[in-house]
């Protein structure tokens, strides 16, 4: 009775239901339970279930992959950091206005740490992420083979709540790259936050945009509505590089 009974269940999308249904029926009677008791213990477990799966498919999605929390952050070792600013952008403080986050630091100051942890705390409250670099972004972009194609991975990136986008400025791009990271940043403006990581302060992005037309308009619309926070010291990796260099060698 009670399998065929969970198959109807599993049948109409119940899973967790369908799944618990002898525990169910056991603290039901145990327990005494009433008609509306049941009922209410059966929501409270479907609803559970869905908001456990719904944060299984956001994480999936956001493509954070394996990271540090910021539990692991050395305050300590930058010489200039705002600690506050980085805090309230971890508490997603920006996402009341739709503002952007730009972190400026040279390599191996823990900026794209912080962005990662940004975006899993947008996926923990609910929202959806993407995390990408910058180069994995364009060439997803430029490998589309038709007007269709492109609008479809424009859409992409233009969906997440929270788009994190890693390493603007470490390769320079031609104007197609550009004009693409452009339509990127404009889909978004003033509708959906971007958290941008780079090596660049902004007034060396000419750089990076050597033949751009539309390097100004790329910047004006990142930084209009935008927190910006840069991190400067010596890079975390050549410490421990420089640290692992100094251990004594085991003999052989």
């Amino acid at each position: 009775m009670t399998a065929s009974l969970a198959q109807r269940l599993a049948g109409l999308g119940l899973h967790a239901v369908a799944g618990a249904l002898d525990d169910i029926v056991a603290k039901a009677t145990q327990k005494r339970w009433g008609p509306v008791d049941v009922l209410s213990h059966v929501a409270d477990l479907e609803t559970a279930e869905r908001a456990r799966r719904s944060m299984e498919r956001r994480m999936k999605c956001s493509r954070l992959g394996r990271f540090k929390p910021m539990a692991d952050f050395e305050w300590s070792w930058p010489t200039r950091i705002d600690r506050d600013a980085v805090e309230a952008a971890v508490r997603l403080d920006f996402l009341a206005e739709n503002r952007n986050v730009v972190l400026i630091a040279a390599q191996g100051l823990g900026k794209t740490m912080v962005a990662q942890n940004i975006a899993h705390q947008a996926v923990q409250k609910g929202h959806t992420a993407l995390f990408t670099t910058a180069s994995q972004m364009l060439l997803d972009l430029c490998g589309q083979d038709s007007a269709r194609a492109l609008e479809r991975r424009l859409k992409h990136y233009e969906r997440p709540t929270v788009l994190c986008i890693d390493e603007v400025g470490y390769l320079p791009y031609d104007g197609r790259n550009a004009d693409l990271l452009f339509q990127v940043v404009s889909r978004r403006y003033e509708e959906k936050p971007l958290i941008l990581t780079t090596n660049l302060a902004f007034g060396d992005w000419a750089q990076a945009f050597p033949n751009a037309a539309c390097a100004t308009a790329l910047i004006d619309r990142v930084v209009h509505h935008a927190d910006i926070i840069a991190i400067e010291g010596k890079s975390y990796r050549r410490r421990e590089a420089e640290a692992d260099a100094k251990k004594p060698k085991p003999r052989k």
